[in-house]
């Protein structure tokens, strides 16, 4: 296994990655690569994929149904429409 020297971490999260890892009986250099894994993991699950937009989403939820035709794509058009037709009119009785 290879070793990794990190730099100039903060006293404070320092001294909170000790506290866990003495609270959960583990060493210092366990209980930071079980962090340094999860903080990898939870930020691969929070990014979006690149260039997929609500419409490609969409698109594919249709694709799996082989619902795309003319048909789909004038339905979209009246969405897209109606939506900018609805941006920034007022709201009644908003108070």
């Amino acid at each position: 296994m290879g070793d990794m020297l990190i730099r100039d971490i903060p006293e404070p999260l320092k001294r909170e990655i000790e506290h866990a890892a003495r609270k959960g009986g583990q060493s210092l250099s366990i209980k930071a690569i079980d962090l340094l894994r999860k903080g990898m993991v939870a930020e691969k699950e929070g990014k979006a994929e690149p260039g997929l937009t609500a419409w490609d989403a969409i698109r594919a939820a249709f694709a799996l149904e082989n619902a795309i035709s003319d048909e789909f794509a004038q339905m979209m058009d009246e969405i897209e429409a109606e939506r900018k037709r609805d941006f920034g009119r007022t709201i009644e009785n908003f108070e």
